[in-house]
């Protein structure tokens, strides 16, 4: 594929809700422009943007692909987006890379969930855009309705520029509302007259000198149409819907022709913002093949043959084959050598891309997703991808000992290739949590991480990390004496323990008299804080206590650290059972946003998981319930809260404080914690 100047370049994405056909229509637009020799299906596994075994498995995106492509003289870069909810990191980086984009609504389903969404978050990067119909040639497939469902759900400002010719199994086409004719190609004449007549109102109300001529009367020619048309897609006033069946490659070419004619070039779309690393200050970037050198990472992979692949767009510049870069993120210089336009998983060499363009080169030591390419001299910065909060944990474990030397590097290398993935280790729990998006999100990571780095674990429910303390003060004593032969040991004390309604913990002495010489009070301290680490309950950290070293003795010759650290450790112990002691549980401040309609069934399900509602706030068309609930309550809300709103849910959590575990439950978690020592055992 030959270079392209700027102004030849059109970066779209394909958005949608899952199911939508995307994949179908990209692989169409491929096969229409040549750029592939056969149409693939995504039931055969065959598509050229579906290629991870992941993918082929379960017969849907899971990933951000690169599709380029000719038409007419210029260099469209496609990108293929998953829709399922779980990978809207994909959308994320995806979105960021272009400057358009096409939003497929399902023809016998109407506009889903994802596809609000996505639609939203178009608009908050003011994203020109079109809406395609799809799925056309589907049973129940209708247009019509699906229009209607588009512009009440998501704006009114689209508007049709081409019908359907039939439907379903007699879907045989598209004609252009902007040509007069429609009623000669087996179209309604009075519905598409209608309809080009809502298209040239809208039309002529982008464009001041248009709408002059329209009000007085005069028709408004195919040109002037054209060019009011693509005036209004570039400023957002107009969304163009046009109609598809991407598996009977039908519309694929027309939606090309409407991507050359309308969709803007890099250099119509505004200048992004960055900061000048020198100064600090904010300064903006325009897509300018002179410039200084200016690139977003937007996606990274590890490639079996070649390593670990990074895709970017360049905003300003150009990236040169052979050549050295600075990463601006990370005050690094990073060695660039072959670069290269991927096409799925084939890639095509080139010499150098100018602003505007998308590419790829592979092993550059240090950048990861989110970063920017620059120049040392010149160092601009890009404001970092933002990734939603993960919502779905596990606990990941080694499965073999062979795979426990292999599990920390690839988790890590799983982060690089998916940012929207967090990994920490618990450290109260010692287990490494990995979170994502939802189950799925997170399943597949694991089938990636084994296939591409060699590391097999096994997922568990998170451990709740559960403490204990005491409910009333109390006091304990205990001797440690042992006698064999020669030294003996001795340690005797006298602990007072008692709540601290503060929190946290602390050690005192209040020993007169030398009962306790001065020098074993650090080893009293190191048993008191040996025994914290295990309560008497169920095996839990015990926090929220003062305790007290007030009395004791010993002998001149048997006492030593080891002996005193024993009594002290047995002592606390002993006081802790008789404190009355009590299991904590960590409770969560959640907050969930859904639509107005199910607001009921969401308290009402928060009310089974023992929460306290703290009060509702209204929004535009939503309501965000506030409640605290405990951790161990919410650990599978995602998927629950996805079943009960059809996935138009989205909830935060973040940890408030502890509180006594009711009775009842309390005794069913110490039980099985007992049961657990005992196996171990």
């Amino acid at each position: 594929m030959q270079a392209y100047a700027t102004d030849k370049i059109r970066n779209v994405i394909l958005l949608s809700h899952g199911g939508a056909g995307k994949t179908s229509l990209a692989e169409a637009m491929l096969f229409s422009s040549g750029a592939v020799t056969r149409q693939g299906r995504v039931e055969d596994g065959t598509t050229t943007s579906d290629y991870e075994p992941e993918e082929i498995k379960r017969v849907s995106s899971i990933q951000c692909a690169l599709l380029p492509c000719e038409w007419n003289g210029l260099k469209l870069n496609v990108l293929d987006t998953p829709g399922y909810l779980d990978f809207v990191g994909e959308v994320k980086s995806g979105i960021r890379a272009v400057d358009a984009a096409v939003i497929l609504v399902d023809a016998a389903v109407g506009v889903e969930v994802g596809t609000e969404m996505v639609w939203k978050y178009a608009e908050e990067l003011g994203l020109p855009r079109f809406v395609v119909v799809s799925k056309m040639d589907r049973e129940n497939a209708d247009f019509f309705r699906t229009l209607q469902s588009v512009q009440s759900r998501l704006s009114k400002k689209c508007v049709p520029i081409q019908v359907p010719v039939g439907s379903q199994a007699d879907f045989k086409g598209v004609v252009d509302m902007l040509d007069s004719g429609a009623e000669t190609a087996g179209v309604d004449k009075g519905r598409a007259d209608k309809l080009r007549e809502s298209l040239v109102e809208a039309i002529a109300e982008a464009d001041d000198g248009l709408m002059t001529k329209y009000l007085d009367g005069n028709a408004l020619s195919h040109d002037e149409l054209v060019q009011g048309l693509r005036a209004g897609v570039l400023k957002g006033s107009i969304v163009p819907v046009l109609a598809t069946a991407g598996a009977q490659n039908k519309g694929a070419r027309e939606l090309l022709n409407a991507i050359a004619a309308f969709m803007p070039a890099p250099a119509e779309r505004p200048p992004v913002e960055a900061v000048n690393a020198h100064g600090n200050q904010r300064v903006k970037v325009t897509p300018s093949p002179d410039g200084p050198l200016c690139a977003l990472v937007f996606k990274t992979t590890a490639d079996p043959y070649v390593g670990k692949v990074t895709y970017y767009r360049i905003f300003s510049g150009n990236m040169k084959a052979d050549s050295h870069i600075w990463n601006t993120s990370r005050d690094t210089q990073e060695r660039v050598g072959a670069i290269f336009v991927p096409k799925g998983k084939s890639q095509e060499h080139v010499q150098s891309l100018a602003a505007g363009d998308i590419g790829a080169v592979a092993k550059l030591a240090a950048t990861h997703t989110g970063d920017t390419l620059g120049q040392k001299d010149k160092p601009l910065k890009l404001d970092p991808i933002q990734f939603p909060d993960p919502l779905y944990s596990v606990s990941v474990q080694p499965k073999t000992k062979a795979d426990l030397d292999k599990i920390s590097s690839a988790l890590q290398r799983l982060l690089e290739e998916d940012p929207s993935l967090h990994v920490v280790k618990d450290q109260n729990t010692g287990e490494f949590i990995l979170s994502g998006m939802g189950d799925v999100h997170v399943d597949v990571s694991v089938e990636r991480m084994k296939r591409k780095f060699g590391a097999e674990v096994v997922l568990d429910v998170p451990k709740v990390p559960y403490r204990e303390t005491i409910g009333k003060a109390t006091k304990a004593e205990y001797k440690h004496k042992k006698q064999t032969g020669g030294h003996g040991q001795y340690g005797h004390v006298l602990l007072s323990l008692e709540p601290l309604p503060t929190g946290g913990f602390e050690f005192v002495e209040k020993v007169v008299g030398g009962a306790v010489p001065k020098n074993f009070f650090p080893a009293v301290e190191k048993g008191v804080h040996e025994a914290l680490q295990e309560g008497v309950l169920a095996g839990c950290p015990v926090v929220d206590l003062r305790v007290t070293l007030y009395d004791g003795s010993y002998h001149a010759v048997d006492s030593s650290e080891m002996a005193f650290k024993i009594a002290a450790l047995q002592c606390f112990r002993k006081g802790l059972s008789e404190g009355n002691p009590k299991l904590l549980e960590p409770i969560m401040l959640a907050r969930v946003t859904v639509p107005d309609n199910f607001t009921g069934d969401i308290i009402g399900d928060l009310n089974s998981r023992r929460a306290h509602v703290l009060g509702m706030v209204p929004g535009e068309g939503v309501t965000t319930i506030e409640a605290l609930v405990p951790m161990a309550e919410v650990q599978r809300y995602a998927v629950t809260l996805r079943s009960l709103t059809q996935g138009r849910g989205i909830y935060t959590t973040k940890f408030e404080r502890y509180q006594e575990v009711p009775a009842h439950i309390a005794q069913k978690i110490i039980e099985q914690a007992k049961a657990a020592q005992a196996v171990k055992a």
